[in-house]
């Protein structure tokens, strides 16, 4: 199936970008509405409350917009759309009061039509994490994929972009911005959002060109949550915009859990928090299951990814005689460039982790079964 939009819910979208500026005023000023709130209001409802003097002139100036010009505008971006009265419009969205008009995806349609609530996990967490949190990010989004659950985030810094790059290595990746979809946010993240867009999908309910208003980032927040089943926190500090999207998850109805953090760690003192208030608690991706698809309705899959090209033989000489790159060459008799290129590529297969000198540290990934 392709995926379609109407003119009307188009026009909204469009809308939705040239009132971003008001929004950012009554949202982020002291005492302000949140941003989730005012996007649940009746259309015309939050055009009044946001631009009383200019709402009218922009509904009007977006009236004038044929349809064939909004859809050139989007597929002009390598991008495409879809609105809420298509099928293929994500369920978990579609069941939510004032679901988005319409989303602003690129990426391979097929991994919309494959966003059922029932078998997606949003995982989030701080932008400043810690080595511990980012390495349980990883763990997280590798090990779901491979168990074949879609791994929801919101490509940040920190958690976000741990659990995409994890996610990647054995399996489908969603990421949720708060710009336009056509922009790689942030700008740090530019080689992992075009990785996304070729093996993953990513979307936004925003227009092609808008900027990342900070409003934009909790309203994104509602979609993740309510696009799957589960939540899970990886590390937030308290007030974290992670913890609004446990929020936002719990008033959908959708499942909350946490990933337990050193108590005198102020980067989780929000998660800790949260498992303190009745939150799942989450150890690895078999709790995570657990929770989602029933105890021992899943697996596992034995092992990581495959070992090809030699890389098998890299990784016992690695294991053997020491992390670095000359270690193994010198093992194995190859120059260090080839070892260091083979080195690198397990990094990305998950079976080993760069150390900040530049050695190897062996992850508790297992190899795969013969």
């Amino acid at each position: 199936m392709t995926p379609r939009a109407c003119g009307e819910c188009l026009r909204w979208t469009r809308l939705l970008g040239l009132l971003a500026p008001y929004i950012e005023k009554i949202a982020t000023s002291r005492g302000g509405t949140r941003s989730p709130q005012l996007l649940g209001l009746p259309r015309a409802d939050l055009v009044e409350k946001v631009a009383p003097r200019d709402g009218e002139r922009m509904l009007a100036e977006v009236a004038a917009l044929s349809e064939a010009r909004l859809r050139e505008e989007i597929e002009g971006t390598g991008c495409w759309a879809v609105c809420r009265h298509d099928a293929l419009y994500p369920p978990g969205l579609a069941e939510g009061a004032e679901p988005p008009a319409a989303l602003i995806c690129r990426g391979d349609p097929a991994h919309l039509a494959a966003l059922d609530p029932a078998t997606s996990v949003t995982i989030v967490g701080a932008r400043c994490c810690s080595a511990y949190g980012r390495e349980i990010a990883i763990d997280l989004g590798r090990e779901l994929a491979a168990a074949g659950l879609t791994v929801i985030s919101g490509m940040a810094q920190g958690i976000d972009g741990a659990v995409h790059a994890g996610a990647l290595r054995s399996g489908r990746t969603v990421a949720v911005l708060g710009c336009a979809a056509e922009r790689p946010y942030p700008a740090r993240h530019r080689a992992l959002y075009g990785q996304i867009c070729r093996r993953g999908l990513v979307m936004s309910e925003l227009p092609p060109g808008t900027s990342p208003w900070r409003w934009a980032f909790p309203a994104r927040n509602r979609l993740m949550a309510a696009m799957a089943e589960m939540t899970v926190v990886v590390e937030a500090a308290l007030g974290s915009g992670s913890l609004i999207t446990a929020e936002l998850a719990q008033e959908a109805g959708r499942t909350v859990g946490a990933v337990p953090g050193q108590v005198t760690s102020p980067v989780a003192a929000g998660t800790n928090e949260l498992l303190h208030s009745g939150a799942h608690v989450i150890r690895g991706a078999v709790d995570v299951l657990d929770c989602i698809l029933g105890p021992g309705a899943a697996a596992l899959p034995a092992g990581g990814p495959a070992l090809e090209n030699g890389l098998g033989v890299l990784l016992a000489a690695c294991e053997e005689h020491g992390p670095s790159a000359d270690a193994v060459a010198g093992a194995l008799g190859i120059g260090v460039a080839e070892a260091a290129a083979g080195l690198a590529r397990l990094e990305l297969l998950g079976y080993l982790r760069a150390s900040a000198v530049g050695t190897y540290v062996r992850t508790p990934l297992a190899r795969p079964r013969p």
